[in-house]
């Protein structure tokens, strides 16, 4: 049976995924991007983002995989065009649609053709293209996928979300039937619901971190254990236990540009967004308190020696936008520490933007002769070094910082380790 051409329009982090995702579904994908290098590597089989299973995802599709810099051979090919183009955050705090407005004006006149729109962008903007193009349909169907889990995701979506009006219907069911196959719910709705969806789901999912994150903070002080606390409310099924993780702060490229822009989205229409703007500030702080948790057991943190493990903003992705290693390193050379990062994917992405640390390639080279070590991003491997015998031994000073609590902090206590998690009850608030 032959299924629908597809095309994808941007091969960035969301589009390789869709392009290789559709693939394997059957379809014949063209995937095109303005960037020669990057279509050229793609065309060598060289997959440019660290995502489990999407090498061997290209590689078993590879047939059906068309990668192109010519919008015009994937017009010629595809009726269905997936515009999945980077919107970043502008200075006003608003999306950068620039991307987006190039895509429009390169859209051929036929009326056998639909934009499909999986970049985020804000409610609205579909309007915005339906009047500058009415001679092309349009849908919006936002992606939810999650960095180190998009493959995965992708062939077992919670749902999938198609917006369009009455004039686009007929695409909208072209795009529904993409993806039968894969049996998860399907929300049809209007243009406006679908882009508020993306929205509002993110801010959400930040709003719980940031909520837990409090809910830590306040428990330090308090002799709870916010490892507990989440666990019992987590089985409150109002609640569920998903994003309740306390840690030092939510990144990556989802979370902080999508609930500044639906703030900015808000307060352009008039109306101020509290929360979120407590969601954003919550956030920001705790990536720093982690400076007070070390000078709380060094003192002044000039000339101390502090490694970084992990860079990337969460586990199995090399992406490093809004990292919350990126501040923390910035702020401790601030504080005249000098700073020595590992991680096992991301060094490469982020060695411009780490300032003057130290860039280790194991974690044994970060940790010899530190006086403190963070842990920030909650790799497999960190959790395996020989902590109570080659790091104890590395280290000048045996305190660990642990920003996930993914540690064994038993274990590292009963080796000799100073042990601060976030959350976790302080010496002082359980003996008063």
């Amino acid at each position: 049976m032959d299924r629908e051409p597809i095309g994808v329009i941007g091969v960035g982090w969301v589009g390789v995924v869709t392009a290789a995702g559709f693939a394997e579904l059957g379809h014949h994908v063209y995937a095109r991007d303005i960037l020669q290098e990057k279509i050229e590597a793609l065309n060598r089989g060289e997959v440019p983002i660290h995502e489990p299973g999407l090498n061997d995802l290209i590689a078993k599709n590879r047939e059906r995989l068309h990668f192109t810099t010519d919008m015009g051979e994937v017009i010629a090919n595809a009726g269905l065009l997936f515009c999945c183009v980077d919107t970043p955050p502008t200075y006003s705090g608003d999306a950068d649609l620039s991307s987006v407005e190039r895509v429009v004006e390169e859209l051929g006149g036929s009326t056998d053709h639909a934009l499909v729109m999986k970049s985020t962008v804000p409610v609205g903007t579909g309007r915005w293209i339906q009047r500058r193009r009415a001679d092309v349909g349009y849908v919006s169907c936002p992606e939810f996928l999650k960095e180190g889990a998009a493959v995965a995701d992708f062939l077992k979506p919670d749902r999938v979300v198609v917006g369009a009006g009455p004039e686009s219907a007929d695409f909208a069911d072209r795009v529904e039937k993409l993806y039968e196959p894969l049996g998860a719910p399907v929300v049809r709705t209007d243009v406006a619901s679908a882009e508020m969806i993306k929205l509002a789901s993110n801010a959400f999912l930040a709003t719980k971190i940031s909520f837990i994150n409090e809910i830590a903070n306040v428990s330090e002080e308090l002799g709870a254990d916010v490892e507990e606390v989440a666990r019992g409310m987590g089985l409150d099924e109002r609640i569920g236990p998903h994003f309740l993780r306390a840690g030092i702060g939510y990144g990556g490229s989802c979370f902080p540009k999508d609930v500044s822009a639906l703030k900015q989205l808000a307060g352009n229409s008039g109306y101020h967004f509290q929360l979120l703007s407590s969601v954003i500030e919550v956030n920001e702080l705790q990536k720093r308190r982690t400076i007070g948790k070390l000078q709380k057991h060094l003192g002044s943190l000039v000339d101390r020696e502090i490694a970084l493990l992990g860079v990337a903003f969460k586990p199995n992705t090399d992406d490093v936008r809004e990292a919350t290693a990126l501040v923390l390193a910035h702020r401790l050379l601030g504080e005249g520490a000098s700073v020595r990062v590992y991680d096992p994917v991301a060094l490469d992405r982020a060695s411009e933007m780490l300032g003057g640390a130290t860039r280790c390639k194991t974690a044994e080279d970060a940790l010899d002769g530190a006086d403190a070590a963070v842990l920030v991003t909650e790799w497999p491997e960190f959790r395996e070094l020989d902590w109570a015998g080659e790091v104890k031994d590395l280290m000048r000073n045996a305190l660990v910082v642990d920003g996930r609590n993914f540690l064994d902090d038993e274990a590292l206590r009963a080796a000799g380790f100073t042990y601060e998690g976030i959350g976790r009850a302080t010496a002082s608030a359980v003996e008063a």
